[in-house]
């Protein structure tokens, strides 16, 4: 079932631009890669390069002499290399079958091998260093921003755009993860350990609002988060506040008398951890469970009585229905895709129910 429910999630969650927005040109004599629709600067490199999954994805490189922190920016779902890198399965990055044209779905752990590589990439060939990195994750791209920052203690920031609390989320207000929800991330920010800046719009019809407040009182080191009034999912850049309050946010984390104080928090809280034997490993083990599937969940159902293990299975095959449908159909027929949610809705409920009970 885990198989069905995370190819379904795909399918609903991710839609890469199609078309691309952009073509992937490569020089014969100089084997230099360029964006045909955007002419060749010579501070910018177009990059294409492996992920530990064996995709291959197209990323951009912007140098700027006196820049003090880099950032990598992780884009939203209908969007693609003209955001700095790309998912697998968007624009032109592709899978291992390139050649043959044979592109992968996008998926959730698709885009946390997509930004790893990406970071990665920065330490190996530019000399990036983590204390100078700034994760900037816009709506979808929240979720790789926050599952990798969980693994960089020395981290300079990370400011998250139009946040989800996770995928389940969005569509219904459930109360508590279930082991198929996809990007978890009121699971993850807790666990973040360097300043943090939300952005959210107050009117925004795709991410609610409360997703990023949400996320900003789970922060351990919050920074004055930005609530744009009247801004919605896909303008917040259009906000005269919007590059005003992000210039400000960089120069204080950029401020060394910032980053003394910081340095300070941490070591005092590394003693802290040291002293305390309970605590060893810990965040490693909560980073590997926030990420992967709470299997838990699943076996609780278990130990249930049969007829209650009977209405599992049918809240199962509710899903594999909705596995079947073809793409197509949610997008040429709304109706059809209302219906769907509305029984995958119902076996969530359930689900709360018996958890409850």
């Amino acid at each position: 079932m885990g198989g069905v429910t995370s190819s379904m999630a795909a399918k609903l969650a991710f839609f890469p631009p199609n078309p691309p927005s952009y073509k992937l040109v490569k020089e014969e004599a100089t084997g230099l890669l360029t964006l045909d629709r955007f002419p060749h600067r010579e501070n910018v490199d177009v990059l294409k390069f492996p992920t530990r999954r064996g995709t291959e994805i197209v990323a951009v490189y912007v140098r700027y002499p006196m820049a003090r922190s880099t950032i990598l920016y992780s884009h939203g779902n209908a969007a693609d290399i003209g955001q700095i890198y790309d998912y697998s399965g968007y624009g032109q990055s592709s899978g291992k079958d390139s050649h043959l044209r044979i592109v992968p779905q996008p998926s959730e752990n698709s885009t946390y091998a997509d930004i790893e590589a990406a970071y990665k990439y920065l330490e190996e060939n530019y000399g990036t260093k983590q204390e100078d990195v700034i994760l900037y994750g816009q709506s979808v791209g929240s979720g790789p921003s926050l599952d990798l920052a969980t693994g960089l203690p020395q981290l300079r920031a990370v400011v998250l755009h139009s946040p989800m609390l996770s995928g389940l989320r969005v569509m219904y207000p459930v109360k508590r993860t279930y082991w198929f929800d996809m990007y978890k991330n009121i699971d993850k920010i807790p666990l973040v350990k360097c300043p943090v800046l939300v952005i959210h719009g107050t009117a925004d019809d795709v991410v609610d609002w409360s997703h990023g407040k949400q996320l900003w009182e789970l922060c351990q080191e919050k920074y004055e988060p930005l609530w744009l009034r009247g801004g919605k999912h896909c303008d917040l850049e259009t906000y005269p506040e919007y590059l005003r309050h992000l210039r400000k946010f960089i120069s204080t984390i950029e401020n060394p008398a910032f980053q003394r104080s910081r340095f300070t928090r941490v070591e005092a809280a590394k003693e802290n951890i040291e002293c305390s034997p309970r605590n060893s490993g810990g965040d490693q083990n909560q980073r590997d469970k926030a990420r992967k599937n709470t299997w838990k969940e699943l076996l609780k159902f278990g130990q249930h009585k049969i007829n209650k293990v009977e209405r599992l299975e049918r809240s199962r095959f509710s899903l594999d229905q909705l596995e079947r449908c073809p793409r197509k159909q949610y997008h040429d027929n709304r109706i059809s895709v209302d219906a769907q949610f509305e029984r995958a809705r119902r076996s969530v409920n359930w689900l709360d129910r018996n958890q409850a009970s």
